[in-house]
C-alpha cells in the first residue's frame, strides 16, 4: 500500500486477505503531521465504554448521524482515519447458495475508505485500538444489492478527513457522500457462502450475518 505514504510497520505485521469485524485490520491517521499505519481492531470501543463486548455491534457507524451519536461524536470530531482496502463484498442469492459480489475501482487502485478510531483502556490498564467503517447511501450500483455502502474518500480529499485541526463536522460532511458508480466495478465470483463471524438476531427474529455493511438500524450506531 505505499499509495498511501504511511509511517509505520503495520502493513508488513498483517498478512493479505479479506477481514471481517473483530479482526485487526490497518487504519493510517495522522499523528503529530505524518500519517501513520496503525493495527486496529475493526470493531469500536468508545472510550467511556465498560465492557468491551460493544466493539461488536459498533463496526460500521452511519454517516448522517456521526456527529448526534455517544459512540462516534467525539471520534469524528478529532480521531479519524483511512482504511485502505482494494474491494469489499456483499453476498447475494438465497441461503445455502450464496454468491459472493465484489465491488472495487474500475481502475483496480486500491481506496480508502473513511473510518474513526478510538484507544480503549481496560480496568487492568491493557489499551485496545479499535475502529469502525463509516456507511453511506448507496450508489446506483450498490444499491442493486445494498441500501448502504463505505465512504469511499476520493484521493484528493483524504489529507482534509484525516487533519486533527478540522474538528466542524459541516466541513467534513461534503465528503460522506456515495462514491460514483462511473469509477466503480463489480465482479462475480465463485459460489460460497459469507465468511464466518458472529451472526445477531435483529427485531424480527431474522439472522443477520454481519459484513461490511450496517444491519437494520435498531442494530446498529449505538
Amino acid at each position: 500500500m505505499a499509495r498511501f505514504a504511511a509511517e509505520g510497520g503495520a502493513f508488513e505485521a498483517l498478512p493479505p486477505g479479506d477481514f471481517l469485524p473483530g479482526q485487526v485490520v490497518v487504519a493510517i491517521a495522522d499523528k503529530e503531521g505524518r500519517r501513520t499505519a496503525l493495527p486496529l481492531r475493526w470493531g469500536l470501543i468508545p472510550g467511556w465504554a465498560t465492557d468491551p463486548a460493544i466493539g461488536r455491534k459498533l463496526f460500521n457507524a452511519r454517516a448522517e448521524t456521526l456527529s448526534e451519536k455517544p459512540s462516534f461524536k467525539e471520534a469524528f470530531r478529532s480521531r479519524r482515519c483511512l482504511i485502505p482496502a482494494d474491494g469489499f463484498y456483499e453476498w447475494t442469492g438465497e441461503k445455502g447458495k450464496k454468491q459472493a459480489v465484489r465491488f472495487g475501482l474500475r481502475s483496480g487502485e486500491p481506496f480508502a475508505m473513511a473510518g474513526l478510531y478510538e484507544t480503549w483502556r481496560a480496568p487492568s490498564g491493557e489499551t485496545i485500538g479499535t475502529c469502525t467503517i463509516v456507511t453511506t447511501e448507496p450508489n446506483d450500483l450498490i444499491a442493486l444489492l445494498h441500501d448502504r455502502m463505505p465512504v469511499l474518500l476520493p484521493k484528493d480529499k483524504e489529507a482534509l478527513w484525516l487533519d486533527p485541526k478540522v474538528r466542524d463536522p459541516e466541513a467534513l460532511r461534503p465528503l460522506l457522500v456515495p462514491y460514483r458508480s462511473a469509477e466503480m466495478v463489480i465482479e462475480t465470483a465463485a459460489p460460497h457462502p459469507p465468511p464466518a463471524g458472529p451472526a445477531r438476531k435483529t427485531g424480527r427474529d431474522e439472522e443477520i450475518q454481519t459484513s461490511l455493511f450496517d444491519p437494520p438500524r435498531d442494530r446498529t450506531d449505538e
